[in-house]
């Protein structure tokens, strides 16, 4: 019988080679690291962040918009306090000063053309002419009177900023008014104890150049000249004791309630 042969190199057949069991050329494969994955802890962070402001400035500008919509009327009728006047559309062009019945004075004879006080939310710090700043009511002008006795710094402040930047609006001091504040526009008035009345943003809101409200729809409130050295009611300018003013037609005043 033949006699098993063992390999020429010594290694018997079928045998694992050294350096570990069934693997070739002694090899075997590295370890291999595992890391668990990093969670972007920062970015999550500034995107809850970025979540919460986004929702705030929603709030805010949801309360703001539900603010303004119950501020907002849609009629005179809903400014308690507010009279009503009557006075017709083609009044008299005059240059002598008119005794006008209301005070400050909400329509009626006033300044010829083109003489209207400035209105293009121009702040005046004088008591200007009242005969230019009804031809203004005329042109669909809300205008803020205040008495500088009763009105400290502060309220004259919170009523320019209604008044600035808003083509349509006007504000003076006003000497002898019978309360704090008036504002007013053709046919319309509204006294008011406080600058911050919120009454006083209503009736400017509403009244300012609303067509249905003032005579002459389209006319200009620019008057440059006028705005950059306005006429005075002085005692020149004033009601004279001679009996020579022109008289203003009367007008019989309804309130709202």
């Amino acid at each position: 019988m033949a006699k098993d042969r063992k390999p020429a190199d010594g290694r018997p057949r079928g045998g694992s080679r050294p350096g570990g069991a069934g693997t070739r050329g002694g090899r075997t494969r590295p370890v291999t690291d595992v890391v668990a994955p990093q969670r972007p802890w920062g970015l999550i962070a500034a995107a809850v962040a970025v979540a919460l402001f986004a929702a705030a400035v929603l709030v805010y500008a949801v309360q703001q918009v539900n603010q303004a919509e119950a501020a907002r009327v849609d009629s005179v009728d809903e400014i308690p306090g507010v009279a009503t006047f009557d006075y017709a559309a083609g009044q008299q062009h005059v240059t002598t000063p008119v005794a006008y019945e209301q005070s400050p004075p909400v329509g009626g004879p006033h300044a010829p053309p083109p003489d209207w006080a400035d209105c293009t939310g121009t702040v005046y710090d004088v008591d200007i002419r009242h005969e230019n700043a009804v031809h203004s009511l005329e042109h669909g002008a809300v205008w803020i009177t205040y008495d500088p006795a009763r009105v400290d710094e502060d309220g004259v402040a919170t009523l320019a900023e209604l008044v600035e930047g808003t083509s349509g609006r006007m504000m003076s001091p006003y000497e002898g008014l019978t309360s704090p504040v008036s504002i007013q526009s053709w046919n319309h008035q509204l006294a008011v104890d406080s600058a911050t009345d919120p009454r006083i943003q209503q009736f400017a809101d509403f009244l300012t150049l609303n067509p249905e409200f003032y005579p002459e729809v389209g006319a200009s409130c620019e008057n440059p000249v006028f705005a950059a050295d306005p006429v005075l009611e002085t005692v020149d300018a004033g009601v004279p004791t001679d009996g020579g003013a022109t008289p203003a037609p009367g007008a019989e005043p309804t309130e709202s309630q």
